[in-house]
């Protein structure tokens, strides 16, 4: 009989549940849009520096200097990101921050002297993008997500590239159309206008809507504000750099965010203008990189879960060097061949870095691997300031970037080195190398 009435039941047709969306995925795809508008103050930097140049008369090391302001900001703050979410919540700092990108990119729309640009551009641009670094995608992952986090960390990180490749040919097209304020403009409309929906679906954890993370099996209190989490970042710094493998790390990064931020994104464009190629073609190459940077970034995970995190790095920083070695060559009025090679080569190599670096901060440092990563990326910022400054100071003195991009392909061999020359952590101690 039990038998009978299990098969009568197994012919019966399943019953009709109505499915509902996570609240979590809302939350991710709030995220991604933020970010997305976020990137537009990511992409203006390359495409300022001529437009200013010919209407200031300022010096494109004046220029470089208020973007490596802006990137210094943008990596000395990133550490300090995660624990102002975790005291005021992530929809305060996030609006705050977006309001304070506004803020200073459409006061660049009034400014006449360089001071003006150091402060808009530089001081709050910088300080209102460091507060939205990394830390944002991986809080919102950590808090929301249990299940799915490489997924979810994976798609938020391609939001920055999908901005930039959106954002550089529009401002681009702009900027050659009508002029560089309309593009500051746009800026910042672009940041305020996702405030609203920071504002209204943001919410800082699943407990506030009642919810458990997306795949956890218990539901998750919403843990007290912790005063103490940036007393902490600055007490895993000063242990971190009584230890070797912390300098090499923070200096190949370093290097890494010279060639990348520092030297690509932000001269770029006014290089290859210098070779009569039309600005717009110009971003619309950088915007490429964009694209096959998340193709990168996830086959380096791939190889750095299979194959030695610091040969790995010594590869891509070799690799990396090599092609700004040959760079100069292929700069000219067309797009041709071999510089889409370049740019698809140069893409896939832009943070790659990441996978592998992020890898040994872990193997190194445990359970503080993620707060001496973060202290890594600031030096990648510091990497890029200095470079986004001494290009345009190269630039006002050779009259080429040549030099520029020659010293950046030596920097990345040092850099290889350095890779190679980090131990294995043996024991419970810090390898010192």
């Amino acid at each position: 009989m039990p038998q009978t009435t299990e098969a009568a039941a197994a012919q019966q047709p399943p019953k009709q549940t109505r499915v509902r969306v996570h609240r979590a995925w809302f939350v991710a795809a709030v995220t991604f849009v933020t970010i997305i508008g976020a990137a537009a103050f990511r992409s203006v930097p390359g495409l300022l520096i001529d437009p200013l140049h010919v209407e200031f008369d300022w010096s494109r090391g004046t220029i470089g200097a208020a973007v490596s302001v802006n990137l210094a900001l943008y990596g000395l703050t990133a550490p300090f990101a995660a624990a102002l979410m975790d005291r005021f919540g992530i929809r305060r700092v996030v609006a705050v921050a977006l309001t304070v990108i506004a803020a200073g990119s459409l006061l660049t729309v009034w400014m006449t002297e360089a001071w003006q640009l150091m402060l808009c551009w530089g001081l709050l641009v910088g300080l209102g993008s460091g507060s939205m670094a990394l830390a944002f995608a991986a809080t919102v992952t950590d808090r929301w997500f249990t299940a799915r986090r490489g997924l979810v960390s994976g798609i938020l990180t391609a939001a920055s590239a999908s901005g930039q490749l959106i954002f550089l040919p529009l401002l681009s097209w702009i900027i050659d159309r009508y002029d560089w304020r309309p593009a500051a403009v746009t800026v910042a409309l672009a940041a305020l206008a996702v405030v609203p929906f920071v504002w209204l679906l943001l919410h800082d954890h699943p407990a506030d809507v009642g919810q458990k993370p997306y795949g956890a099996a218990e539901f998750v209190p919403k843990p007290p504000p912790v005063p103490g989490a940036a007393r902490r970042a600055v007490t895993v710094l000063l242990s971190a750099v009584r230890t070797g493998p912390f300098w090499l790390l923070a200096g190949t990064f370093a290097i890494c965010g010279a060639s990348t931020n520092g030297l690509i994104q932000t001269h770029f464009i006014p290089a290859a203008h210098d070779h009569h190629m039309p600005v717009r073609a110009a971003a619309s190459l950088l915007a490429v990189i964009g694209v096959f940077d998340v193709v990168g970034t996830i086959a380096s995970g791939w190889f750095t879960d299979r194959f030695e995190p610091r040969r790995l790095l010594a590869v891509y920083y070799a690799l990396r060097g090599v092609s700004l070695m040959f760079l100069p060559l292929l700069l000219g009025p067309a797009v041709h061949p071999p510089m889409v090679f370049f740019i698809v080569f140069y893409g896939l190599d832009w943070v790659a870095t990441v996978p592998p670096t992020l890898a040994l901060c872990r193997e190194q440092y445990g359970e503080d691997s993620a707060i001496v990563f973060g202290w890594v990326l600031a030096s990648h910022q510091v990497g890029a300031a200095v470079v986004a400054f001494l290009g345009g100071v190269a630039r006002d003195t050779f009259g080429s970037y040549d030099v520029v991009w020659y010293a950046s392909g030596a920097l990345c061999a040092v850099a290889a080195l350095m890779a190679l020359v980090i131990r294995r952590r043996t024991g419970g101690e810090v390898a010192v190398a």
